[in-house]
């Protein structure tokens, strides 16, 4: 039982680590999601999955303009970057 509960506790904190950044802002003053992509693309960006995240902050899947693959979490009012992971 103990080794259950270890585990357990194991995996929520391993869980927590890896979550992105939450954004406390009220949905009605994001950036529109198409405004927010145009943004973003003409930044050299190429978006293959867009997504609002647990957090609820703008993230993308896709590429910089090196053509390196990218996971960015975004201020949904700002488009401002807020976490990366590679």
């Amino acid at each position: 039982m103990k080794k259950i509960f270890a585990a357990a506790i194991i995996a929520i904190t391993a869980t927590s680590a890896f979550a992105g950044p939450t954004c406390n802002t009220p949905e009605e003053t994001w950036m529109k999601e198409a405004d927010f992509k145009a943004k973003i693309e003409a930044q050299g960006y190429k978006i293959k999955t867009f997504k609002v995240s647990k957090g609820k902050c703008y993230e993308i899947y896709g590429y910089d303009k090196a053509g390196k693959k990218v996971e960015i979490y975004f201020n949904p009012v700002t488009a401002e970057p807020l976490e990366s992971k590679s």
